[in-house]
């Protein structure tokens, strides 16, 4: 008989660390193989995201800083972290109509009725500053509303009723202004330190960025989950994972580089947060998901119980108060108001900024985000033909080639997405 003992196997040994880095390499490599098919997929289906002006905007600051070194010095940086805000609001407003597939054409004059109106109340009558701030921002918003039941009730484009409000609100501002030409705003006041006023305390801009980064994983992970209980399609969990440390590295270099100047502008945190609000309005609200339904078709969002109406008065209500905002800032930069606020290449900027950024001319696709990146890139252009000395007419020359090579793509990517029965 066969002892007992003999008919017993041995245990496999464990595999040791050396043995399991192979594995670990294949399923990185695998990982990596994945994400580089989904993004092709994503390409050729149309689905650019904002990878286009990311790439224009490493070349902007990769040209300017081998043209001086200067240029992505802390205080460079800091200085056009302010200089993209006023100009920055106001685009964030025209995102909204982009989104519906229109165009206002008033924010510059309503951005320098707004700063108008601020300055005459506060500085010509004794208005305290924070009801002259109210005031300002609410005929904003009144002018926007004008125009959007105009637009609404009419069924005049946009752009037409928007044109006539240009006028309109340009010769109301300088009626108001009257023959003063240039009223100056108090240095040390409130609407003075929107642009001037810093967080020197290192751990006011490594909080907003700690604060920012968890609420990237946050909404991530949050929206997973809904998605996986839905049974939908969702990002992974690796996937939130190098997304949120790309927005932490992104975050971090930030403060960093602000603390190395005078800290964390003021202006700017108002700004980022500005925009994540109204961000949150147009993904998760109601009001959001009309928006971005009237975009796809009027019609198509009448049948769908949408109040047309109620939803493009108030897109270009939302575009009034952000132009009034806007102009604030932009009178804050330089204290003071005259009869060229809100004039000049302004409106052309401000639109520049929403679709370079990624926000589509056909409607229906966008996020406030895209004019942050949008601006900063016009932005960054200007302060490196300023810090290089180049002319100013090249200035305009580069950016109109950048706002037509975003048009091409955004054209280029509706095609692509008709074709593949996404659009």
């Amino acid at each position: 008989m066969r002892n007992r003992a003999d008919n017993t196997r041995a245990e496999p040994a464990a595999p040791t660390a050396e043995a399991r880095q192979p594995h670990r390499a294949r399923a990185v490599a695998r990982a990596v193989e994945g994400w580089v098919a989904a993004f092709r997929r994503k390409v050729s289906a149309g689905e650019l995201g904002a990878l286009p002006v990311v790439l224009v905007l490493a070349a902007v600051w990769i040209t300017f800083e081998a043209l001086n070194e200067n240029f992505l010095s802390p205080r460079n940086l800091s200085n056009l972290s302010v200089d993209i805000v006023g100009t920055g609001m106001i685009a964030v407003g025209i995102v909204f109509v982009l989104l519906i597939g229109e165009l206002d054409l008033s924010v510059g004059s309503v951005s320098g009725l707004a700063a108008v109106v601020f300055a005459v109340l506060n500085v010509n009558n004794g208005v305290p500053e924070w009801l002259a701030l109210i005031l300002a921002v609410l005929a904003g918003t009144a002018a926007g509303t004008v125009q959007g039941f105009s637009f609404a009730k009419t069924r005049v484009p946009a752009f037409v009723v928007t044109l006539a409000g240009l006028l309109t609100w340009n010769g109301v501002m300088l009626s108001i202004l009257g023959n003063s030409g240039t009223v100056n705003l108090d240095e040390n006041g409130l609407v003075a330190k929107l642009t001037s006023y810093y967080f020197t305390n290192d751990g006011a801009a490594y909080g907003l960025a700690a604060v920012s980064t968890g609420m990237v994983f946050l909404v991530s992970y949050l929206a997973r989950r809904r998605r996986t209980v839905a049974g939908m399609p969702h990002r992974s969990l690796r996937g939130i994972a190098v997304r949120t440390g790309g927005v932490a590295v992104i975050a971090f270099a930030s403060a960093y580089v602000l603390n190395q100047f005078q800290g964390l502008p003021l202006a700017l945190l108002i700004f980022l947060m500005v925009v994540a609000g109204l961000d949150v309005v147009l993904r998760r609200t109601h009001y959001g998901r009309h928006v971005y339904a009237l975009g796809g078709g009027v019609e198509a969002a009448r049948r769908a119980s949408v109040s047309v109406t109620r939803v493009q008065t108030a897109v270009l209500a939302v575009s009034g108060t952000m132009a009034a905002v806007g102009g604030l800032f932009l009178a804050s930069r330089i204290t003071s108001v005259s009869q060229s606020s809100g004039s000049g290449v302004l409106l052309l900027n401000v639109i520049a900024a929403a679709v370079i950024g990624g926000t589509s001319l056909f409607g229906g696709r966008g996020t406030t985000w895209s004019a942050v990146l949008g601006i900063l890139v016009i932005q960054s252009i200007a302060s490196g033909m300023a810090i290089t000395d180049t002319p100013a007419a090249l200035q305009f020359v580069i950016t109109g080639g950048v706002l037509f090579a975003a048009v091409v793509i955004d054209s280029l990517s509706r095609r692509s997405q008709e074709a593949h029965g996404r659009a």
